[in-house]
């Protein structure tokens, strides 16, 4: 009843709503705790992971890369689940204020760590991990239907500018606190507490950000047994079905790019990491990972106000051309890790500017694979399907990095007989060639993809089109 007092359908409007600046400060406050938790753990499992008796319990690097994979693929999992109950009992609003308690709990957990508590590191990490990955279950799927929900069709053509921003936001919290956390956990007096208990606090932060906006807010109303009728129809599962291909074909998009976090740490700790136009200033392993965000944040309006509208001169960009060149930029910036870390294995030193450029050509694609097939997936949903489509779109992330934790694992099962596998640049080649049959595949089923335009108003839908 209380949700009555809100609007329950976006006002007919050609301007920007009102609500949008509070998700979208939520959301830049929300990735500066996601990416600085996440920004540090290769390197406390593989550096500084105890035991309960203070006894170093490090992990490898295949372990270690197969623990955030899992993390990963759990994290992208339970989006699916989020998305139902929201869009069937609980409502897009409620979910993500509800579970960003989860999150926060995630972090005060993780924060324990350097206390003598009498608990291992390792099962506190996994506890903390694993109520994050709850948490976020509930806020991914909904808070980017969420933002779609504030559009009716007079404005709808600010979709693609808000999603960019939205992604804009997400690389701005990124960005401050990919480099803030290394120092946190290398700081005398600090450490590994204070590198967790810090984004925890930005969690808080960005759960009151998000209250504060509500009454600014579009509260789409659960469906409740509507939900089942539409997921079940016809129009329902041929939408969801539609998608399938789309989301199978981008999944080792995300092996690939989810590895920045795991295997591009650790080879960047083997590279020269001097800077020489800033004092010869030599940041951590960990902290090269903000080239990522910083990258976006360039490379969005670069790609809306200049690349896009002149590319458009001469091509049609639509939706699946644009992810369909954005997994062959994939394979090339996997080509140059391959290509580093085949001299790192010669025993040369070289130079991160090389890591740097595989991080542009990686970024580049991610604003055409991510951003893209993010507001794909929102368009093409049925009205009533908004969120459940959203976390099914998400299983792509998390078969992509079932596949890094699967291939990860073989590598330490072949090394306990024995008999090692994967290694040095193979390892890199390995994962070029699965990204190669990706997009030769991708590019072959795109031609026949065909379907609807949904816009959250008075549920109708646009005429079905191509569009690829």
């Amino acid at each position: 009843m209380a949700q009555q007092k809100f609007l329950t359908a976006p006002i007919e409007q050609t301007g920007m709503p009102t609500g949008i600046p509070y998700i979208v400060g939520n959301e830049a406050a929300e990735r500066f705790s996601f990416y600085g938790m996440k920004a540090i753990l290769m390197v406390v499992m593989t550096k500084s992971l105890l035991n309960a008796a203070g006894e170093p319990d490090l992990m490898s690097e295949a372990e270690a890369t197969r623990w955030i994979a899992n993390f990963n693929s759990v994290l992208y999992f339970f989006p699916l689940l989020g998305a139902i109950l929201s869009d069937w009992l609980v409502g897009k609003y409620r979910m993500i204020l509800s579970v960003s308690l989860l999150y926060c709990a995630g972090h005060g957990v993780l924060a324990l760590m350097d206390f003598n508590t009498g608990i291992d590191q390792r099962t506190l990490l996994w506890w903390g991990l694993a109520l994050i990955a709850l948490g976020a279950g509930g806020i991914k799927p909904c808070v980017s239907a969420h933002v779609g929900d504030q559009f009716g069709r007079a404005n709808a053509f600010l979709l693609p500018v808000v999603y960019g921003w939205y992604y804009f936001s997400i690389n701005f919290g990124a960005t401050f606190s990919t480099m803030l956390t290394p120092v946190l956990l290398n700081s005398p007096g600090l450490g590994v507490s204070w590198a967790f208990g810090v984004p925890g606090a930005l969690m808080a932060l960005a759960t009151l950000v998000f209250w504060m906006g509500r009454n600014h807010y579009v509260h789409v109303p659960p469906s409740g047994k509507r939900f089942f009728r539409e997921t079940f129809s016809k129009s329902g599962i041929w939408a969801i079905l539609n998608l399938v291909p789309v989301f199978l074909l981008i999944a080792p998009f995300w092996s690939l790019f989810d590895q920045t976090a795991s295997r591009w740490v650790v080879q960047a700790g083997k590279m020269d990491r001097h800077l020489p136009f800033l004092n010869n200033l030599e940041p951590s392993a960990s902290q090269f990972q903000v080239v990522n965000p910083i990258f976006v944040m360039l490379f969005i309006p670069l790609f809306s106000y200049v690349i896009y509208p002149v590319a458009g001169r001469f091509v049609k960009l639509t939706p699946l051309r644009r992810i369909g060149f954005g997994l062959f930029l994939t394979i090339f910036s996997f080509l140059l890790v391959t290509w580093i870390e085949t001299r790192i294995t010669a025993g040369e030193t070289p130079s991160i500017g090389w890591q740097v450029l595989a991080y542009a050509i990686l970024t580049a694609a991610e604003v055409l694979v991510s951003i893209t097939a993010l507001e794909f997936a929102y368009t093409q949903a049925p009205n009533e399907m908004k969120s459940l489509v959203m976390g099914v779109s998400f299983l792509s992330i998390t078969l992509g990095n079932q596949y890094t934790a699967w291939v990860n694992k073989m590598i330490e099962t072949a090394h306990r007989a024995g008999t090692p596998i994967l290694e040095g640049a193979s390892y890199y080649w390995f994962f070029t060639v699965t990204m190669m049959v990706a997009t030769v595949l991708f590019v072959i089923w795109a031609p026949f993809y065909r379907g609807r335009s949904h816009v959250q108003s008075e549920g109708d839908a646009e005429p079905e089109t191509p569009a690829s």
